[in-house]
């Protein structure tokens, strides 16, 4: 069964396909965009990729954030460069989210833009890292600091690449959609999971609709982030990220609830909702809280003190100028396991 997702940003609207099989629309996407070449970025082996239906060049590709960095787009571009892409062809992606990350950047500078599809592979990368058009890549001092929003011209997320991912990699991508439980998806535990990939997207499709450029709206996607990206710097990246953002999403429940947005009941729903799909609910041990606060202090909605997206009456919105204090305390207050313990099964 496939699935149709519409993005609404005018002139640059795009759909998102969902289903087993749907990558096999790319020559279509393709002669759509009337383009004349492409170039394929793959993390995935080339029979992965579907034709193009026009002359390829296919580039090898890592995933995993060590390659999430300038010098990887520029090796991209100098790709491009090499075979002669112009601004009127495409680029393709096909892999996990930071394949979609690099990618996306690299598409948004050769040329100031060019058309990118995004065929992701792994189930966060398709719940998330590559519906938005936010591409973006790392610096020491923090993740995602160097980047632009550049809009793929389609996104097919064919289910059939799940099926290769291993457990943990697959548990990963649950991350995003249980944090989804909390910023308007509603409940999807019990929902296939076509039908939780679907809700995900259409949900992440209405914000950026309304907001592209986080100017407001667009924070509520980041919920669990601030705390979750702090703590994949702080284990060098050995938590994934859906398994930091699962971390995160405790934590801003229990942040909520100290500040009294939330009742205690609806704290201890996110660590239902976290450890319903089998992912950690505790920090990893070894890890300073000074240390994850200078972190967080990094982060990029943090204009004045520490910023958080946080539950409340009215649902999820950005809370600015969180008391360092309550954040120190709430991290002080929360469990603590080995970090194999967290990543283990």
């Amino acid at each position: 069964m496939e699935r149709r997702v519409p993005v609404r940003l005018g002139d640059r609207s795009y759909d998102v396909l969902i289903g087993a099989g749907v990558r096999s629309a790319l020559a279509s996407v393709i002669e759509e965009l009337g383009a004349s070449r492409t170039v394929v970025v793959s993390a995935r082996p080339r029979e992965w990729v579907p034709d193009t239906g026009v002359e390829t060049s296919f580039v090898p590709a890592e995933d995993g954030e060590p390659a999430k960095t300038l010098s990887t787009v520029e090796a991209l571009c100098r790709e491009f460069a090499r075979f002669g892409l112009t601004r009127h062809d495409a680029v393709v992606s096909c892999g996990g989210g930071t394949t979609t990350d690099v990618v996306g950047l690299a598409a948004a500078l050769y040329h100031r833009g060019v058309a990118v599809v995004h065929l992701p592979t792994s189930l966060l990368a398709q719940v998330d890292a590559s519906v938005g058009g936010k591409t973006a890549v790392n610096l020491p001092a923090g993740k995602n600091l160097i980047g632009a929003y550049w809009q793929p011209s389609a996104v097919l997320c064919d289910t059939d690449y799940l099926s290769t991912l291993p457990g943990r990699e697959l548990r990963s991508g649950f991350g995003e959609i249980a944090r989804c439980h909390f910023i308007g998806a509603g409940e999807l535990r019990d929902r296939p999971l076509l039908e939780q990939i679907e809700a995900s997207v259409a949900l992440k499709a209405r914000v950026v609709a309304a907001d592209e450029r986080d100017a407001g709206l667009r924070h509520v996607l980041n919920y669990g982030h601030t705390l979750g990206h702090a703590l994949e710097i702080a284990t060098g990246f050995s938590l994934r990220h859906g398994e930091a953002v699962a971390i995160g999403t405790v934590f801003a429940g229990r942040l909520a609830g100290a500040l009294g947005r939330i009742e205690e009941r609806r704290v201890e729903e996110h660590r239902e909702v976290v450890a319903h799909y089998g992912l950690p609910t505790a920090v990893p041990d070894g890890i300073a809280t000074a240390d994850l606060v200078g972190h967080m202090r990094r982060d990029k909605k943090a204009v004045d003190g520490l910023a958080f997206t946080l539950d409340g009456p009215g649902g999820a919105e950005l809370v600015r100028g969180v008391p360092e204090h309550v954040v120190t305390s709430v991290l002080e207050g929360m469990p603590r396991r080995p970090l194999a313990e967290l990543v283990a099964g």
